[in-house]
């Protein structure tokens, strides 16, 4: 029988992950239930109090997909806490009498091959390198393809002229990548599905509302722990932009770039996603846009020391930014008066500089 692995939601990513570890690796690929407030309460109520939001939604994660089944639990690492949170996980979910498989990423080194061999090899040992060799460039490609159409959503989403044709749209283009079947395969289809996309009919002012979403890793692309913020802002009519993706900060990574242009502001790399939270910042703001909104879970130290930067930039090219922390307390209604009021102040700026 062909072992059951998972790995923690965030966004629609786990098509592509669930190629890998179905066509890649021979095993059974879970896919975590969607995120409700359930899979918070879980993973809040056995978390210690003082770790972030982002771990709590993993931990949630990995017991509703161990009650569908999943044997083998997939940790990742990171440049912040959540490299030391595997381990935590872990001994929680081995405390609570699961008998499960981890298999932590985090230890695997970017500058050491063997180490992510070694780590293949835990999630199966009769694994083939030439079959991962074969699947990878193609899930790599299916999520640069799908924040194509995550940006092009992003800017068009709040101006259809047809309530909801993107959304039925989106969900038979998601549906249509689990039947792909290769690279070329893929490159068809999404050339078709852009074009789809493109005819929907739009009813777009030449001078919208834009506004920037930049902030925390996981709580800024995983819809859920951030209350659905784009639907909300795209609701009102506001066209917007988010960097922050998997193509952007992973697969493409601009270190280099991003150093550069954000040396007259911070002039070391504060970890985690500081560096291009600070970057997407003031290139927005010398865009003119009409504000930012700066995401991150509770606690999150790297986006806490932007914060300071992000004021000076906000100070020096005269851009509203407000602040959002997330945790499993957030509400709704608290965090709607906010949005509310930041909108509301956005929009009359607009009109009054128009």
């Amino acid at each position: 029988m062909t072992d059951k692995v998972t790995f923690p939601q965030i966004g629609n990513y786990n098509l592509a992950f669930e190629r890998v570890f179905n066509q890649g690796m021979g095993l059974e690929y879970v896919s975590p239930p969607k995120m409700t407030d359930r899979t918070l309460a879980l993973g809040t109520k056995y978390s210690p109090d003082s770790v972030c939001a982002p771990f709590k939604f993993m931990l949630g994660n990995y017991i509703e997909a161990i009650q569908k089944g999943a044997k083998i639990l997939v940790g990742v690492g990171g440049v912040c806490r959540l490299g030391y949170y595997g381990e935590l996980h872990e001994q929680i979910l081995k405390d609570l009498g699961y008998n499960v498989k981890f298999v932590n990423f985090a230890r695997a080194r970017l500058k050491k091959p063997k180490t992510w061999h070694d780590k293949f090899k835990d999630l199966n040992p009769d694994m083939s390198l030439v079959r991962i060799g074969e699947v990878l460039p193609t899930a790599i490609r299916m999520i640069k393809y799908m924040d194509q159409v995550d940006d092009y959503l992003r800017k068009n989403l709040g101006f259809e002229q047809e309530e909801g044709a993107f959304m039925a749209l989106y969900q038979d283009y998601l549906a249509g990548l689990r039947e792909i079947e290769g690279l070329k395969d893929l490159k068809t289809y999404q050339k078709a599905a852009m074009k789809d996309f493109q005819k929907i009919p739009l009813d777009k002012p030449k001078n919208p509302l834009k506004v920037a979403l930049v902030g925390e890793y996981y709580t800024v692309m995983e819809p859920f722990s951030n209350h659905f913020l784009e639907k909300w802002l795209a609701k009102r009519g506001v066209e917007v932009s988010r960097w922050m993706n998997l193509t952007n900060s992973l697969i493409d990574r601009p270190e280099k770039k991003v150093k550069n242009h954000i040396k007259h502001y911070a002039s070391y790399n504060m970890g985690a996603t500081s560096m291009y939270t600070i970057a997407t910042a003031l290139k927005c703001a010398k865009k003119n846009f009409d504000g930012i909104i700066h995401i991150k879970s509770a606690g999150c130290m790297p986006e806490i020391d932007t914060m300071t930067v992000l004021q000076n930039i906000s100070k020096d090219y005269q851009i509203p930014i407000l602040y959002l922390s997330f945790d499993s307390q957030t509400s709704d209604l608290g965090l709607e008066t906010r949005l509310e009021a930041f909108y509301d102040m956005i929009l009359m700026r607009k009109e009054k500089l128009f």
